[in-house]
């Protein structure tokens, strides 16, 4: 037998429905070592950071978090936003704190159409579709860089500039990460978003890139794709699409608009990665903290799972995380489905349903 390994990960369930999740999460993730018979196991440690702690300490996080997440293997994240923060305080306080910091640059969504959740697109009854959003995470729309100016003149009369930061090694990068993304699966295939007929500088320098990078990989099929044209392409040719890159806004809106034709965002999971593996990368489902249905026990936790399976590929258990993938189909093909997927089931029982299917597989084997 190998030597057992311990993984240590820092959870921030932060807010609202996101401690709900992050508690499904774990519990998945730790029955899937308890079956390892030994193999390997989690470590957890907890962090309290959200909105709450911002009303008590005025921050979203503690002063020397970042120092106290570095030796973390991964970070297991919840979701963050709540009535008392202001959203770009909560966020750039905490989730973009966390990303930027730490140059967590790819962040990857996949769009799964689950069996037994209707989509509302008809073509998905009848066409096999998957594909996966690569976002370019660290740069783009969301650098940070600009400023509000000149509010002196009187009201109605400031200034806000905000500021789009491409540079050919961001480019470059995750391209590059794209397309080495694209050989792995059935189809490939990677499709470049921007709006370079508009913005003439930094998507221009991106759609440059692409084309030198993609000289690189013959065996790739290439496609540029305007965002106007790529949303269209979404809904119309969605079995067009394996792989698909875009800079930080543009693929931001492209994956939520993808998860939403799959079903609802509670069933969408992402990973900011550092694939340099200089800092630990960060696992969290792309659904907000939901206020409205906090507390509940009704919040859908397929898109924390789904994350927890991302999480268990980054650490090299691929047989572990297609387990995981495939206990979910098998809880949604059963009709274990949440309210905004058309069902009466609480989280504990979708959570349950994962946990009975993983271990029936178990014994099955």
């Amino acid at each position: 037998m190998g030597e057992h390994q311990v993984f240590r990960i820092a959870s921030i369930p932060a807010d609202g429905v996101g401690k709900e999740v992050i508690a499904a999460g774990r519990r998945v993730m730790d029955v899937v070592a308890e079956q390892s018979a030994g193999k390997f196991s989690f470590d957890w440690t907890e962090f309290p950071w959200g909105s709450q702690y911002y009303t008590e300490h005025g921050v979203m996080m503690a002063p020397d978090g970042l120092e106290a997440l570095k030796s973390f293997d991964a970070i297991y994240f919840g979701a963050v936003g709540w009535e008392n923060v202001p959203d770009h305080i909560s966020l750039w306080g905490l989730r973009l704190n966390i990303t930027q910091n730490f140059d967590q640059w790819a962040n990857i969504r996949p769009v799964k159409f689950l069996p037994g959740v209707e989509s509302p697109l008809r073509k998905a009854d009848q066409t096999e579709l998957d594909w996966v959003v690569v976002r370019e995470n660290s740069e783009g729309e969301y650098a940070g860089l600009g400023g509000r100016n000149l509010s002196g003149r009187g009201p109605g009369n400031e200034v806000a500039i905000q500021s789009s930061l491409f540079t050919e090694k961001g480019c470059e990068r995750i391209i590059r990460f794209a397309f080495d993304l694209a050989r792995t699966r059935t189809v490939k295939k990677v499709s470049s978003v921007t709006k370079s007929n508009a913005q003439q500088y930094g998507m221009v320098l991106w759609d440059e890139v692409f084309a030198r990078v993609a000289s690189d990989y013959p065996d790739v099929q290439t496609e540029s794709v305007l965002v106007d044209a790529m949303s269209a392409k979404f809904v119309l040719h969605p079995d067009d699409l394996s792989v698909v890159v875009a800079s930080n806004l543009n693929a931001d809106i492209l994956s939520d608009l993808g998860s939403a034709m799959a079903g609802s965002l509670g069933l969408a999971a992402s990973a900011n990665l550092n694939p340099d593996h200089h800092f630990p990368s960060m696992f969290e489902p792309v659904h907000g903290s939901a206020p409205d249905i906090a507390g509940k026990g009704i919040s859908n936790p397929t898109g924390a799972i789904a994350s927890a399976a991302l999480m268990l590929d980054h650490f090299g258990l691929h047989n572990e995380a297609r387990r995981v993938e495939s206990a979910i189909e098998s809880a949604t093909a059963s009709g274990h489905l949440t309210r905004d997927v058309g069902g009466t089931a609480s989280t504990e029982q979708v959570t349950e349903a994962v946990v009975r299917v993983l271990s029936n597989s178990l014994a099955a084997v």
